[in-house]
C-alpha cells in the first residue's frame, strides 16, 4: 500500500508541477511481453514467460520542448512453466503494473513524433501467489515487485502510439523450492525481466 500512495503521490507532483501551458492526455493501451526467467539453482528449469496488458494511461507535457511524463494503471498476466526432474507446474502471474516514466520527444515532420522513455516500474500481484508439484515444491510469487523500463516509440498524427521496452526487475520476483527427499530441500528464487510492445490511442 505503501508502494501504491507513493507512486500517486509522484503522478500527482507531476500534475501539480507543471503550469497552465501544460497538456494533459488520457489514453489506452494495450500489448505482448516475453519474459525471460533467471533461475538461481540450475535444478530449475522454466520456459520463457508470454502474456498481455492493458489499461489507461495518461500524458502531461510541460512546457519544456520535447519533455513530457507518462504514467498507466496496467492489468497484465503472463503464464509459464516451470519444471524440476520430471516434475512441471504451469504458473500464472496476474498483476497491476504502475509505470511512470520521463519522455523525450522530437517531431520527423507534422505526422510523427519519435521519443525515448525510461523510469519506475510498481507491480501488485493480484493473482494466486502460490503454485505447486504435487505438494513436493512451490514456486512463491512475490506480493509486489519493483522494476524499471527503458524504451522507445513513436506517435502518428498525434493520436495513435507504438512503443517497445525492457523491464528490467530491481531485485527477486519469485522463490522457489523442491523437496528431493525427506532430509534434502533444495531452494532458488525467480528474477523475471521483460520484452514489451505495446500499441495504445491518445484521445
Amino acid at each position: 500500500m505503501k508502494k501504491v500512495l507513493s507512486v500517486l503521490m509522484v503522478v500527482a507532483a507531476m500534475m501539480f508541477a507543471t503550469n497552465a501551458n501544460a497538456q494533459i492526455k488520457f489514453g489506452l493501451k494495450g500489448g505482448l511481453d516475453v519474459t525471460n526467467m533467471s533461475l538461481s539453482n540450475d535444478v530449475f528449469d522454466a520456459s520463457n514467460k508470454t502474456g498481455f496488458f492493458v489499461g489507461p494511461m495518461v500524458k502531461v507535457t510541460i512546457p519544456v520542448v520535447g519533455l513530457s511524463f507518462d504514467a498507466a494503471a496496467l492489468y497484465d498476466q503472463k503464464e509459464a512453466k516451470v519444471s524440476v526432474d520430471d516434475a512441471e507446474t504451469t504458473m500464472t502471474q496476474k498483476s497491476l503494473n504502475i509505470p511512470v516514466n520521463v519522455r523525450y520527444g522530437f517531431g520527423l515532420s507534422s505526422l510523427a513524433n519519435v521519443f525515448v522513455f525510461a523510469g519506475p516500474q510498481w507491480g501488485i500481484n493480484v493473482g494466486d501467489k502460490n503454485f505447486e508439484w504435487d505438494k513436493s515444491g512451490c514456486y512463491s510469487l512475490k506480493k509486489t515487485n519493483f522494476s524499471v523500463n527503458v524504451g522507445l516509440g513513436v506517435t502518428l498524427l498525434s493520436h495513435l502510439q507504438l512503443s517497445a521496452n525492457y523491464n528490467i526487475a530491481c531485485g527477486k520476483t519469485a522463490d522457489v523450492t523442491w523437496k528431493e527427499t525427506s532430509e534434502k530441500i533444495v531452494n532458488g528464487n525467480s528474477k523475471n525481466n521483460s520484452w514489451q510492445i505495446a500499441l495504445g490511442y491518445w484521445f
